[in-house]
């Protein structure tokens, strides 16, 4: 028997595709970029978040451009081979675009870039797959959320979400209570999709966003210096994490 054509499902929602339009254009304003800045910095994000990197573009906009995601296309746009690079020594700093990485084109000295994002790494929320940088054990007693000033616990109706994480909360005057300490999570082990809600909830910060740069191209000599040896945090759902394009 035919299918009714008014059980089909219709999407109500649509992404749209990049176009070649799109690339030619990203590529286009990339190169431009190369002839307008004294230096090109690769760089590398950590506990990748958008909203952070958005204060970086904020902060940079009237002493930079910057470009993140797409990483195939800023390649491309740079040159990945001596024949096809756009400037002598690209090719140099092309071959490093992998993972969660971005261009910056500044006139800013070298010194004045790095001490900035040495020194800008605000504290975040892990995330599932990061390893907790230290134990959290709860104590026996009332639940509290330690972000508040002072410490201030969850009300009643948050009773349900907690037992769902794992807590084994009784109600005791209307607050959610431990009979028992409970341990979130133990250092140096990788976080579970609940452990990680659970750090949210109660206000435990445990990763930082950063930004550490890789290496630099300058346009006067064409030399690529290496520049970075921090480590970086990737989160669970892949490298790519949170990758939009961003310019500045």
């Amino acid at each position: 028997m035919p299918r009714s054509k008014r059980a089909k499902i219709v999407s109500l929602t649509k992404v749209a595709k990049k176009t070649r339009e799109d690339k030619s254009t990203l590529i286009e304003e990339v190169q431009q970029n190369i002839e307008k800045w004294k230096y090109c910095w690769l760089f590398e994000v950590g506990a990748m978040r958008n909203a952070y990197l958005k204060t970086v573009r904020k902060l940079w906009k009237d002493s930079a451009r910057i470009f993140f995601g797409r990483g195939a296309v800023m390649a491309k746009a740079l040159g990945t081979t001596v024949e096809e690079e756009h400037r002598p020594g690209l090719h140099k700093l092309a071959k490093q675009i992998k993972g969660q990485v971005g261009l910056l084109f500044t006139d800013s000295e070298p010194s004045e870039v790095t001490e900035w994002f040495d020194d800008f790494h605000p504290p975040d929320f892990a995330r599932a797959g990061n390893l907790a940088t230290r134990t959290v054990t709860l104590p026996a007693g009332p639940v509290l959320r330690v972000h508040s000033d002072p410490p201030e616990p969850f009300p009643h109706n948050e009773e349900p979400q907690l037992r769902k994480l794992g807590l084994g909360t009784v109600m005791k005057r209307g607050v959610p209570t431990l009979d028992a300490p409970h341990r979130v999570c133990a250092e140096g082990k990788p976080l579970t999709a609940e452990q990680a809600q659970l750090l949210k909830l109660i206000g435990e910060r445990m990763v930082e966003f950063r930004v550490v740069m890789r290496a630099r191209w300058e346009a006067e000599s064409g030399e690529v210096t290496q520049v970075g040896s921090g480590v970086v945090v990737e989160d669970e759902e892949g490298k790519s994490g949170e990758d939009e394009e961003m310019s500045s």
